[in-house]
């Protein structure tokens, strides 16, 4: 596929806020995970929480969007100039060439939770959100979507993806067809999650949840742990002969298996990593480092470990990066392709932290330890609930 360039791109996770702040943590191999005391009953788990939100405050002109999860948005926003080259897009295109694709897995679901349990009466004796709760919008899958778009200004298309865990992932493949359709010439992407009630009870309902740190393809893991992010990265389409960081290709796949459950033989799993591949115009060899989606799940992992032996050489570099950030579901896609740039950009490979027995069913391409050593392309792995599959590969202008 024509690549697309990357003018800017950052996270802002458990490790900190900016690139910089993720690339030392992985380097330090330092988690970010912490003993949960999130919520009035808090969970027995660990958790990826974001330090500063709850003092954050959105500009008054955006207090109509007030809830947590858009003030992590408004954080993550403020880094690494993701603004400013946002900015200096719609100042060359104009503010309807620059699309807006964002994803999220639950988006203010937290700001609904209150609501339910501050719920008053209204004149008519009627059950009803409090009042400064009453925005309909905010209790929308589209408040991350409606809210950038008001804080920024751009008036090009302006969608939100919401596959489960593989949403920010998705991001850039929508965006990628956008600018190659001719219908933009630029994109903010990205994602945004919380963590609320609902996610963290929900996740433990289906007995995914571990009690300790996750410690992914390790032999005795025994589930996730979660956390909460947000990042962003500004696209457009590459000048011919770019350097720069580039998305150079994408593979998606829906197998429908299970609302819950990955496909066993990895299915769908396959097929996503198959098309990035082969939009990239790549061999399977040539890729350095790949970013797992390794929740740390008996299932996940054993099936994903088992689709990547299948396809790539031994000499791969893949891990996964959860045991430093926590699962970070609709932010793990835009997080976890900044981990895949930054491997490309500094030949840093993080290894997989907390794990100290590999599962004997691992491949040799998935690494524990760190590594460094110049890479040419980059990959990510983001698998969501149903099936919905996403792999992206990420490379340097000029390459071939």
């Amino acid at each position: 596929m024509p690549p697309v360039a990357i003018r800017a791109f950052s996270a802002t996770t458990a490790l900190g806020r900016g690139v910089e702040a993720q690339a030392r943590a992985l380097q330090a191999r330092r988690s970010g995970l912490r003993r949960n005391e999130f919520g009035p009953a808090p969970l027995p788990t660990w958790i990826g929480r974001v330090d500063g939100i709850e003092e954050a405050s959105l500009p008054e002109a955006l207090a109509a969007w007030e809830c947590r999860n858009n003030r992590l948005a408004w954080l993550a926003l403020q880094q690494d100039g993701v603004r400013e080259a946002l900015d200096a897009a719609v100042s060359r295109h104009g503010a309807d060439r620059v699309a807006l694709v964002v994803g999220t897995s639950t988006s203010s679901i937290g700001a609904s939770e209150e609501g339910y349990a501050r719920a008053t009466v209204d004149a008519q004796g009627q059950p009803c959100f409090p009042p400064d709760l009453q925005r309909p919008m905010v209790h929308t899958l589209h408040s991350l979507g409606d809210f950038l778009q008001h804080a920024t200004g751009v008036r090009g298309p302006c969608v939100t993806v919401a596959t489960a865990c593989s949403s920010s992932a998705k991001v850039f493949a929508q965006a990628a067809r956008l600018i190659h359709a001719g219908v933009v010439d630029a994109a903010l992407v990205g994602g945004v999650d919380t963590l609320c009630g609902s996610v963290l009870f929900g996740f433990n309902a289906l007995g995914l949840v571990s009690a300790e740190p996750c410690r992914p393809f390790d032999a005795s893991r025994d589930g996730l742990s979660l956390g909460e992010a947000g990042g962003f990265a500004v696209l457009e389409r590459a000048a011919p002969d770019e350097d720069g960081l580039q998305l150079r290709g994408y593979g998606e796949s829906s197998d429908a298996h299970h609302m819950s459950a990955p496909h066993p033989e990895g299915l769908g799993a396959t097929l996503a990593m198959r098309d990035a591949l082969a939009r990239a115009g790549i061999d399977a060899g040539a890729v350095g480092y790949l970013n797992l989606h390794g929740t740390s799940t008996p299932a996940n992992d054993a099936i994903e470990a088992r689709a990547v032996a299948a396809l790539f050489p031994d000499s791969l570099h893949a891990s996964s990066t959860k045991g430093w950030t926590g699962h970070t579901l609709g932010a793990a896609g835009i997080v976890e392709s900044v981990f895949a740039l930054i491997a490309l950009r500094d030949g840093r490979l993080p290894g997989t932290l907390n794990s100290t027995t590999p599962d004997p069913a691992c491949g040799p391409q998935i690494r524990f330890d760190n590594a460094e050593r110049p890479v040419a392309w980059a990959m990510n792995n983001s698998f969501g609930f149903g099936g919905n599959n996403c792999s992206l590969v990420f490379g340097r202008g000029g390459a071939a």
